[in-house]
C-alpha cells in the first residue's frame, strides 16, 4: 500500500481544522503547514496526532511547495492537499486508497461541492470545480509565480477521481465579500505580471463578459437567487481587479 500522506495549509483555522484532520485520519500521517497561527489551531491539530511545520506566509504557490518538500522529507510517496474548510467522505477516502494503490497515474483531480451559506451550488463554476489536490510527491511543484488559484507542474497527465470533497467555503455573504476583496490583489498583481493592462472600455467589458460567462454559459442561473448574487459579486469583483490594476501601473510610473 503507497505511503500517503494529507497536508493542510492553516493561519487561524481553528474552527475547521479539528473536523477537517478527523475527515482524513484514513491517511497514513496528517501534515500541517502553518503560517504561526495564534487562535489554537496547532494544538488542536497536534492533539489530534498532525506533524506540525511553521513558516512564514509568502503565497500560496511557495506554502505548497513547502509542503510537498516536507512531506518528501518524512517518506511519504502520495500527498493529498485539503483545506482546512474541506472534508473527505468515506467514499473518496476509499477511492484515494485504490487509486494510489494501482499507481497508475502521477497525480488525480477530485471534484468538489461548494457549499455557499448553506446552499450546494450547482453551476456557475462552483461544480464540479475539479481541483488537482492528491500527487505523487516526486512528480509534482506548484508554479511559483502563481500566487493565488495555484497551478500544479505535474510530470504526466492526471486521471480524474468520481467521489467528492465537500468544501464549506462560505458560511455568508459577508464571508464570501471578504475573502473575494483578499483576492483583488493578487488577481490584479498577476495581470500585471502578465503585462495586462486596462483599457477605458475594460472597466465594463470584462465584468460583463464575467457574469454572462457565470450565469449563462456555467449554468448560475442553477442555483436561482444564491446563484445571481455571486455571478453579480464575482461580475463587479473583475471590475475592482481592473480598476486594482490600473492603480498598480500607474504606481510603477506607468
Amino acid at each position: 500500500m503507497s505511503n500517503i500522506m494529507a497536508a493542510i495549509l492553516t493561519k487561524n483555522e481553528a474552527r475547521h481544522v479539528g473536523d477537517c484532520i478527523k475527515s482524513v485520519q484514513w491517511a497514513d500521517a496528517v501534515l500541517l503547514e502553518d503560517s504561526f497561527s495564534t487562535d489554537g489551531t496547532v494544538e488542536i491539530a497536534r492533539e489530534l496526532g498532525a506533524q506540525i511545520f511553521q513558516n512564514e506566509f509568502v503565497n500560496f504557490a511557495v506554502a505548497r511547495n513547502t509542503a510537498l518538500a516536507n512531506a518528501r522529507s518524512l517518506g511519504a510517496e502520495w500527498l493529498f492537499f485539503i483545506d482546512a474548510d474541506e472534508r473527505v467522505t468515506p467514499e473518496l477516502a476509499a477511492e484515494i486508497r485504490r487509486v494510489t494503490a494501482v499507481d497508475e497515474q502521477p497525480g488525480w483531480w477530485v471534484p468538489r461541492f461548494n457549499v455557499m451559506w448553506g446552499h450546494t451550488m450547482k453551476g456557475g463554476g462552483w461544480y464540479p470545480d475539479y481541483q488537482l489536490r492528491l500527487m505523487k510527491i516526486s512528480a509534482a511543484s506548484y508554479d511559483p509565480e502563481r500566487e493565488v488559484h495555484e497551478i500544479v507542474m505535474l510530470d504526466g497527465e492526471a486521471g480524474y477521481l468520481q467521489e467528492h470533497l465537500i468544501h464549506y467555503n462560505y458560511d455568508s455573504l459577508a464571508q464570501f465579500k471578504r475573502k473575494q476583496n483578499r483576492y483583488i490583489d493578487f488577481e490584479a498583481k498577476i495581470l500585471k505580471d502578465k503585462g495586462i493592462r486596462a483599457k477605458p472600455w475594460t472597466y465594463l467589458s470584462m465584468p460583463l463578459r464575467e457574469f454572462k460567462r457565470r450565469y449563462f454559459s456555467l449554468g448560475g442561473y442553477k442555483d436561482g437567487w444564491v446563484g445571481l448574487q455571486v455571478c453579480g459579486l464575482m461580475s463587479w469583483y473583475m471590475f475592482l481587479t481592473y480598476i486594482r490594476l490600473r492603480r498598480l501601473v500607474q504606481a510603477d510610473g506607468g
